[in-house]
């Protein structure tokens, strides 16, 4: 879809706070492969971000929700009336004002806005009110009189199986069975093993917010950090019992999202309010209820036996995986799918059998994190890997080298890998790359204990470990999901507009748009619009997606847009549009002959163009996991250094060393920024990330309780190698890059610490018990 508007100015955003203007600033490198800075930065390091939290409005009334107590109970009655008679108290919903559908959740709708008959995790709402203070919102949350009958939860998802169903779609979310090769194949040499992966929180920066906005034509506008805004506004008309042109959701700044944004938990109670009162609404969580309230990550419990022959070659892999839904499915599907295909690592395994299972148990909700499926089953498999090398006497890195997937190699799904796929190249980056020197070798500087720069240990009780993690994950959505995104580019004078509803949460797309019109069209300055579901859909902001499919109709947008541009000025002096470029804002031909401006080109016109980019199909796993059913893939390798005081049980990771296979660098700043911080989030899951719970109640919901990766835990991350062998069927070659070493880290932790203490370290985080040798005394 393209046009020309004569005379039109275009609509842009203003320039960040603190920048300054164009023509007094020296021109910067701008376009693809250069480290563009974020055009938000100068807003965000000055504090004038607009986060949720941070709205207001006129008459603004505010939110609380009153959560369960109990992480399984049969609801009996529900008294509202002393709470609504409460000074200042505006309104009070429950499920029975919820005027449609009831059911919300990202790849299955089955949790209720509010709680009716029964609650099934703990800090499951029950009702939310609407008062002239968050203070008076909170006391008439807590004077709401339930009366519940308490049962027995069910939290061991080995048990759900037999259990009686705990949510009316029963306790199975998902099975799939594998089945790929002989199955009577066998190895020389068997190794056996069962691990266990604990609950990660995305603890997001900020905890949610939002505000709900009533409209005079009895609609409603909610303003959030959504990922998915029309899934969300979806959601939300349906749950309202309105027209989806009557609910419209605005994407405010979003604190970064690695999956805590994509639950609408929130925004559904403020909408009813909202509508309820006729007032804007605002609610901005506690952190308590965003630990409570959003998902986690699937903790999951697998057993693996792997086969290979004397020489390490591996024969066969056989492995049972059991994933803990929670209380809801929400992506749970989507994350076994990718676990049992991921199930045998980036290696070539002849023969394949994998049995996947998704439960509900009355666990807090899991579902999309980075490196969803696929993080758990790389701990165990490379711990399997580890244990046949030690078994076979073999150097780890060598036998993963021996079994190393390349491109052209068949998954054990049937599906040939036709990207690029350098497992080896990359491995042998790390293995070769140099090691951190001992503290006997630098004398001079303080040697950093495992329990910190005052450590209580003995410096000779420490060993050191090397080890290594390889990890992949697939690019963009699974199993026939239909992955499309809508951009327009707008030209007017020498300004550039990026109109995409691709939501920018930290990932770089906004940067990356800015970029690819930049490269297209020689503009500088170029702006992307605020997002809001006025404009078409983009999808959600997960499996780095927008890179490929936002980013590609936004290059497929501004090369119409060039082509409008450069056509008649290749039709005046005779030649094709092939023979122009354009270059910091100028056009000029090939020999020479033309040259002029892109302002003078324009000539007062406004040129603009809407593009679609929508990847090749996949298909849904058959009944033995066999199938076609991802677009892409996307390969990391790591090398962990770590020293593990055998005493005490403490771990310190030294360097972690990095190779990823990235297909093309569009920004180094930001790619090695990504890098980093997803090392640094799979270092969290490996050592300290683990929302506790006791029969089913959340341990110490906050940031005390639930510790996090500071400067001080975070070892040095080398990046030794980027592979750039570019995807010839992705836009601009290039693949994702944060989920990958999410992936692969936590496994390489685990293998350093095996290799330092000999002990086979099955479950993550890593105790201190399983990493000490010796009994204190």
């Amino acid at each position: 879809m393209t046009g020309t508007h004569e005379g039109a100015g275009s609509v842009t955003v203003s320039p960040a706070p603190g920048s300054a203007p164009a023509a007094e600033a020296e021109p910067l490198p701008h376009g693809l492969g250069v480290s563009l800075p974020s055009a938000d930065a100068p807003a965000k390091t000055q504090g004038t971000f607009p986060y949720a939290a941070d709205l207001w409005a006129e008459g603004l009334l505010w939110a609380a929700i009153l959560r369960s107590p109990h992480p399984r109970a049969r609801i009996l009655s529900i008294d509202t009336k002393q709470a609504a008679e409460m000074p200042g108290v505006r309104a009070v919903v429950t499920h029975e004002d919820v005027p449609g559908d009831a059911g919300h959740g990202r790849g299955t709708p089955d949790r209720p806005v509010f709680a009716k008959d029964e609650v099934r995790h703990h800090g499951e709402p029950i009702a939310a009110i609407a008062a002239d203070h968050p203070d008076t919102a909170r006391l008439a949350a807590a004077a709401i009189a339930v009366e519940y009958e308490v049962l027995e939860p069910v939290t061991d998802p080995q048990l759900a199986f037999e259990a009686e169903p705990l949510h009316p779609d029963g306790n199975l979310v998902r099975h799939i069975p594998l089945r790929f090769g002989d199955p009577e194949a066998t190895g020389d040499v068997v190794v056996e093993g069962l691990y266990r992966i604990g609950r990660q929180d995305p603890a997001p920066i900020g905890a949610e917010a939002g505000l709900a906005v009533p409209r005079p034509d009895g609609g409603v506008e909610i303003y959030t950090a959504a990922t998915d805004p029309h899934t969300d506004r979806d959601l939300a008309a349906a749950c309202f019992g309105l027209p989806q042109d009557k609910v419209k959701v605005v994407v405010t700044g979003v604190p970064g999202a690695t999956a805590d944004r994509e639950d609408p938990g929130i925004q559904l109670p403020l909408g009813l309010l909202a509508l309820r009162t006729g007032c804007p609404v605002k609610l901005a969580a506690t952190r308590e209820e965003s630990f409570l309230s959003h998902a986690h990550r699937h903790p999951t419990i697998l057993r693996y036996r792997h086969h290979a022959d004397g020489e390490g070659k591996l024969v066969k892999v056989e492995a049972q995986i059991l994933m803990d839904a929670g209380a809801y499915a929400d992506t749970s599907a989507d994350a076994l799918a990718a676990a049992v295909s991921f199930a045998c690592g980036p290696y070539v395994v002849p023969h394949a059998f994998v049995e996947g299972w998704a439960v509900r148990t009355n666990n807090p909700p899991a579902g999309h994190l980075r490196g969803e499926g696929a993080m758990q089953v790389c701990a165990a498999y490379e711990g399997q890997m580890d244990k046949l090398a030690a078994k076979l006497g073999m150097e780890p890195a060598e036998i993963r080298l021996r079994n190393a997937m390349a491109t052209g190699d068949i998954l054990p799904t049937s599906q040939t890998v036709t990207c690029p796929a350098p497992v080896a190249e990359l491995l042998r980056a790390v293995q070769e790359a140099p090691l951190p020197d001992l503290p006997k070798d630098a004398p001079q500087e303080e040697w950093l204990l495992p329990g910190g720069p005052e450590g209580a240990g003995d410096p000779s009780a420490v060993r050191r470990g090397v080890g290594y993690g390889v990890g992949m994950v697939h690019m963009l959505g699974a199993e026939g999901a239909d992955e499309v995104s809508t951009a327009t580019v707008k030209v007017n004078g020498s300004v550039a507009t990026v109109i995409c509803a691709a939501v920018e949460t930290s990932s770089g797309f906004s940067t990356l748009a800015r970029q690819i019109v930049q490269e297209t069209l020689g503009v500088e300055e170029v702006h992307v619009a605020a997002v809001d579901t006025d404009q078409p859909p983009a999808g959600p902001a997960c499996h780095s997606r927008h890179t490929w499919v936002s980013g590609g109709a936004v290059e497929r947008a501004a090369k119409m847009v060039r082509t409008q541009l450069l056509q008649p000025l290749a039709h005046k002096f005779g030649m094709s549009t092939e023979l122009l470029q354009i270059t910091d804002g100028k056009i000029t031909s090939y020999d020479g002959v033309l040259s002029t401006t892109v302002a003078e080109a324009l000539n007062g016109k406004e040129l603009w163009a809407t593009a679609q980019c929508r990847p090749h199909p996949t298909e849904p796993l058959d009944e033995s996991g066999q199938g076609d059913a991802f677009v892409g893939l996307a390969f990391c390798a790591i090398r962990c250094v770590a020293d593990v005081d055998i005493e005490l049980g403490t771990i310190r990771v030294v360097e972690m060393s990095v190779a990823q296979d990235v297909g093309r660098v569009l920004n180094p700043a930001q790619l090695r920024a990504r890098i980093e911080a997803g090392v640094t989030q799979g270092l969290g899951a490996a050592l300290m990330e683990n929302l506790r719970t006791t029969r089913g109640l959340v341990r110490h919901p906050d940031l005390t309780g639930y510790p996090l990766p500071t400067s001080l835990d975070a070892p040095d991350i080398r990046i030794v190698k980027l592979v750039e062998e570019r995807d010839v069927v992705a836009p601009f070659g290039a693949k994702p890059v944060s989920a990958a070493p999410v992936v692969a880290a936590p496994a390489a932790v685990a293998s350093a610490v095996r290799a330092a203490t000999g002990r086979p370290i099955g479950r993550l985080p890593i105790r201190p018990q399983a990493a000490a040798l010796t009994p204190l005394t």
